[in-house]
């Protein structure tokens, strides 16, 4: 894995979003102008080194989110932000953060100056891909920091000192315990989706990482959430120095402008609904959601099985697999992604003409953020099974409105040709009988020494019975005689010996 590098001219390997701007047609998301506000990225106070590597992105306007948190962010102040995945979020800190570090000359270059904490690794993949094509003309170095990395991979991380530090809370946490992060340096903190770094299970963990950081006072942080818990509020209070709360309109995926069907079916159902729905609709590239791990591997293979072009996208893979993988995609070689809410926050790719819900998510910003993924004019499809139709209730109270519901003829339902082949095996002919136990003997090493067969005469324990030794001078493949066992006659008992006192007189003398 590549954990630093110089964010110097371009390179082949620059992110997703950037790929896709250089490659492809514009595409109607693109050419949306209610996502984009009149106010310009060079209306503010930022270096000549980082308007370039925007305007080689295609970044001249601000989104709304850029245009509320840039002019707080560049003034040195706190900001917590509501917004969502794909609203520029990721831009509107990585501009604040490059301008602070090109404008302090006098830091410390033995040390981090700037720390962007994000929940998983695929997260912090994305960051470090687009912050390395922001600030290809900043000469800045960027280090990514994560678990399960090996003492030369944590060596080679911070062997040049890189100013910027991109990592998981385990990451941070690890290389911190091993001396390898310095904190007392970190001017420039952002957390990126504090919902989900709050939650239970690392909440602790990120409190231990913010108290070994300089006070709020001394650095300027900035937290982005799709909700505000009362966890997150509490962390906003206790670590960050009076922030400015910035909600936006949730730029709102435009739900009424896509084509939505729900599908109410029963599970074992759905597969058969979703090969015919796929030869159906006309679709460019298709993003099918599930809800766990193991579902994306079964939903994959089945795709692949039924030949059609799938592939899965899991947490945790690889960073060259995960490139190879969205390369194919984008080329359209494959031209079907599964995969969970979690992983899809890193996927960016245009031209999404269609969004399966395969399993309804819990919640209707959950929801929407699928819808997000499509590109207008577009189409979402989703699945109501008996173990998750509850949950349309907070998704459609959240959208405004019903989805329309669709109910599927019987020629919808495509079969499930792995199946097919299944049933095919099953029904050629038999296969000769084997032989009976009884004839069989496949012999079982034990540690004694002995060995066992299998057998179903009398005698055997569980079809198990002792194999006798077969005699030196008999014939192969004959059976052999059982050897009869003679038990040892019992000893005759001495005559015991007796005392002359107690012997018999025969002569009959007294």
């Amino acid at each position: 894995m590549h954990f630093i590098s110089t964010a110097g001219p371009p390179e082949s390997t620059v992110s997703i979003m950037a790929d896709e701007t250089d490659a492809q047609e514009p595409t109607e998301r693109s050419k949306e102008p209610e996502r984009l506000t009149q106010i310009r990225f060079d209306d503010f106070p930022i270096p000549t080194e980082i308007l370039a590597g925007l305007k080689d992105l295609g970044n001249v306007y601000c989104t709304p989110i850029q245009a509320e948190i840039l002019p707080l962010a560049l003034a040195n102040k706190d900001v917590v932000c509501l917004a969502r995945t794909g609203s520029g979020k990721t831009a509107a800190f990585l501009v604040p953060l490059f301008a602070g570090v090109l404008s302090t000359p006098d830091r410390r270059t033995d040390i981090p100056f700037a720390l962007i904490v994000a929940p998983t690794q695929d997260l912090c993949l994305r960051i470090h891909e687009e912050a390395k094509s922001l600030g290809r003309y900043t000469g800045l170095e960027l280090a990514m920091v994560v678990r399960g990395q090996d003492d030369q991979e944590r060596g080679l991380a911070f062997h040049q000192n890189a100013p910027i530090v991109i990592g998981t809370p385990g990451g941070v946490i690890d290389f911190y315990k091993k001396g390898l992060l310095k904190t007392e340096g970190i001017k420039f903190l952002v957390i990126d989706e504090a919902e989900r770094l709050f939650t239970q299970r690392l909440a602790g963990d990120m409190r231990y990482i913010l108290r070994k950081l300089p006070h709020s006072r001394e650095r300027v942080s900035i937290l982005f959430s799709g909700t505000l818990s009362y966890r997150v509020l509490a962390v906003t209070y206790d670590f960050m120095n009076l922030p400015d709360f910035v909600t936006t309109t949730p730029d709102q995926v435009r739900t009424n402008d896509i084509d939505q069907s729900l599908f109410h079916v029963a599970s074992e159902e759905k597969l058969r609904l979703l090969l015919g729905l796929l030869q159906r609709e006309t679709w460019k590239r298709a993003l099918v959601f599930v809800s766990a791990r193991e579902e994306v591997d079964f939903l994959t293979q089945k795709l692949m099985d039924n030949g059609l072009p799938a592939e899965g996208v899991i947490e945790g893979l690889p960073q060259n697999k995960r490139r190879n993988l969205m390369a194919r995609f984008k080329g359209g070689k494959i031209k079907i992604l599964v995969t969970t809410d979690d992983v899809a926050r890193g996927i960016h790719v245009e031209d999404i003409t269609l969004v399966v819900n395969y399993r309804l998510p819990q919640d209707g910003e959950t929801f929407i953020r699928r819808l997000g993924r499509v590109t207008l004019p577009g189409r979402a499809i989703s699945f109501a099974s008996e173990g998750d139709a509850f949950f349309l209730e907070p998704i459609e109270q959240k959208l405004g409105y019903k989805i329309p519901v669709l109910w599927p003829q019987d020629d919808w339902f495509k079969e499930d040709q792995a199946r097919a082949t299944l049933s095919e095996i099953e029904e050629s002919p038999a296969q000769p009988a084997k032989k009976p136990l009884k004839e069989r003997r496949e012999g079982i090493p034990f540690l004694t020494g002995k060995k066992v067969v299998f057998s179903s005469e009398p005698g055997g324990v569980f079809g198990l019975a002792v194999q006798p030794k077969a005699s030196p001078n008999s014939e192969p493949g004959r059976p052999q005689k059982r050897k009869k066992r003679h038990r040892s006659r019992p000893r005759k008992q001495k005559a015991a010996s007796k005392r002359p006192s107690e012997a018999i007189d025969t002569t009959g003398e007294a």
